[in-house]
């Protein structure tokens, strides 16, 4: 049996994957996503955009995008808000690489959009970021969770507290664990 001592072990030889210019700027929305993004009122969506716009987020019809007070955003650099989506309470952003909500996207309470992993077969557990694309009109139920590069197709539905981790076509209804199709959507009357 091999020493220990001179056995590989998990993270050897892994490197910081971001600058630290990236450091730093996360570190300046860590602090003003504590003191000015999250206390504010939950009718406050226009200030939290302007925050989020003020970071590098991608929001090109401010007034129609809903974002709540206690929704926890990585990077907002990487992150693009079309028109009419909404972000709901609890929901935790972490966007390693970039997310995009299409237009009329809706994340409701406690989703967690996870654009980053690791190579569990490397040693160095490298860094695996992927885009999520969440579809036209799509809508994630509570507590979903949707992992690295995975795409949600237009008129989606995601059960609550689905786990998804493959692409998810549109016009369905999807739910479970692992998420697949349970049946087709009707077009919203």
């Amino acid at each position: 049996m091999p020493d220990s001592s001179t056995r590989p072990y998990l993270g050897q030889g892994n490197r910081r994957p971001h600058s630290v210019g990236t450091v730093l700027r996360r570190w300046c929305w860590n602090g003003v996503q504590a003191l000015l993004f999250r206390p504010s009122s939950s009718f406050a969506h226009r200030w939290r955009i302007w925050l989020l716009q003020r970071f590098g987020a991608d929001i090109p019809s401010p007034a129609t995008v809903r974002v709540f007070p206690n929704v926890r955003i990585v990077y907002p650099w990487k992150l693009r808000l079309e028109a009419h989506t909404l972000i709901g309470p609890g929901t935790l952003i972490y966007n390693l690489a970039p997310i995009t909500l299409c237009r009329g996207a809706q994340i409701s309470r406690m989703a967690h959009l996870c654009a980053g992993s690791h190579d569990y077969r490397q040693w160095a557990l490298p860094l695996d970021a992927r885009p999520i694309v969440i579809g036209e009109n799509a809508w994630l139920g509570a507590e979903v969770f949707v992992g690295p590069g995975v795409t949600i197709g237009e008129l989606c539905v995601i059960g609550a507290r689905s786990v998804v981790v493959k692409d998810q076509p549109p016009r369905m209804v999807c739910a479970g664990n692992p998420c697949r199709p349970v049946k087709e959507r009707p077009e919203p009357i």
